[in-house]
């Protein structure tokens, strides 16, 4: 069998073609794989961060537990409690851990709920707590915050690359970090003097959704207005942004993005208000002290009209100062009206801007004119605290209202600096906060 030239070079041609659609199909192939990997890793890290969250939650609020002076604050508690150990629940059944026997864990996740919900109802009913109750209740709270450390190790770990995520793609001839199993290995020893428990019952609660109010009846913008605001925010060009999705839900939104997406911005279509963005770079080093960092986050809320905001905490965390804002309505800190801004501390570059929570609640407020006496709702903190100062403030409720309380700034026995909220009208306790404080910053839990 003989071939033409025109032949041959057509044969040649198929040839080509054919391997150049296998090694199209074979890229895509790979990256189809690497993505399913990258999509795993990031679900399992996802699900680490969040089970470190929920355990950091659950030990402020049995903490808390400790300072409350009334039965409704300790049964408020246990919801929280209930909440959170589901989530962390959640969260590790979400990890590959099912061929490790976390019995304790689980058992721990499952009663501290229920415990905190039997003493409460003693409480209500009139009764006190027993020395052997507190200092089950201190236990707790001492496996809790045991178990929230090493959850914490066990997230920076797998973000330093030193515990991974996934056993795939390991050889017996690769050296790899230990799989992410390895990391729970200690945490049922932790548990070897975990008190025993006497509690009776659940409990529930529900979550509810809230209409944001400065968005929900404002006008419409459009797509190349908010284009306009999202690029004046992030003081870009418009042409240095697109259009990356819309943003359904309570608050609507566009969603732009630069080519790299390494920007996020949402602006809402009710209002154009900038609800958050977001630059993703790493800060290697810090230039600036956390004086100046806040005044560049002071002078973004400036330069975006959000006006008659207070600085509350701020952390800091890898060269980012992030700091939290409330609104001052005259001699009132309205919590609900958050506004969180982090900064760059090597040039005080604006990394963050969320102002969702302020979006959500900020609206114009009324309130009492007759308001139960200071004096009288002092009496109503623990003994176990003392009072260093006070002032009126609006906090959100269990329930997504708003309480206008006084705020009382108090002491621990322990040195431990703690928040009591009792009600400006009925004199009940309605939140306790515990403020940790450290170099970076002081955070309220």
């Amino acid at each position: 069998m003989t071939f033409t030239n025109r032949g041959l070079i057509r044969a040649c041609s198929l040839i080509a073609a054919t391997i150049a659609a296998l090694g199209v199909r074979n890229v895509q192939l790979m990256n189809e794989s690497r993505k399913a990997g990258q999509t795993v890793t990031y679900n399992y890290s996802r699900a680490i961060e969040e089970l470190a969250s929920s355990c950091d939650s659950l030990s402020a609020a049995l903490e808390k537990q400790l300072y409350a002076g009334s039965g409704a604050m300790q049964q408020s508690l246990a919801t929280e409690l209930y909440r959170e150990s589901a989530s962390a629940k959640a969260a590790l059944a979400q990890l590959p851990v099912a061929e490790l026997n976390l019995e304790n864990t689980y058992k721990f996740l499952s009663q501290v709920g229920n415990y905190s919900l039997a003493m409460s109802r003693k409480l209500m009913d009139g009764g006190t707590l027993s020395r052997e109750e507190y200092d089950n209740m201190a236990a707790l709270y001492d496996f809790s915050k045991t178990l929230s450390e090493d959850m914490w190790k066990l997230e920076n770990s797998v973000a330093s690359g030193e515990l991974t995520l996934t056993e795939a793609g390991k050889t017996a001839s690769e050296e790899q970090p230990p799989y992410v199993t390895e990391g729970f290995s200690d945490f049922e020893e932790n548990f070897d003097n975990y008190p025993s428990l006497i509690y009776d019952g659940p409990f529930s609660d529900n979550i509810l959704e809230k209409t944001p109010k400065m968005t929900s009846s404002a006008q419409t913008v459009s797509k190349d207005k908010a284009l306009q605001r999202a690029a004046m925010a992030l003081n870009v060009n418009t042409t240095d942004l697109y259009q990356s999705e819309d943003v359904d839900g309570s608050m609507p939104a566009w969603r732009f993005a630069d080519a790299k997406n390494s920007v996020t911005c949402e602006v809402t279509k009710q209002g154009g208000y900038i609800s958050y963005f977001l630059k993703m770079r790493v800060v290697d080093k810090s230039k600036l002290d956390a004086d100046k960092a806040l005044e560049k986050a002071d002078e973004l809320l400036d330069y975006l009209g959000i006006l008659s905001m207070e600085e509350t905490y701020y952390e800091i965390q890898n060269n980012v100062l992030t700091v939290n804002y409330a609104y001052k309505d005259v001699d009132k800190r309205i919590y609900p009206d958050l506004v969180k801004v982090s900064v760059a501390m090597d040039n005080g570059d604006i990394l963050g801007y969320d102002a969702r929570g302020f979006l959500v609640n900020h609206t114009q407020r009324s309130y009492p004119e007759k308001l139960y006496p200071q004096s009288r709702a002092e009496q109503a903190v623990s003994p176990r605290l003392s009072i260093v100062s006070h002032r009126l403030a609006v906090i959100p409720t269990k329930n997504l209202e708003e309480t206008l309380c006084y705020e009382f700034s108090c002491k621990a026995e322990n040195g431990r600096n703690v928040l009591v909220y009792i009600n400006a009208e009925t004199g009940e306790e309605e939140q306790i906060m515990i403020l940790l404080e450290s170099e970076s910053g002081t955070l309220a839990q």
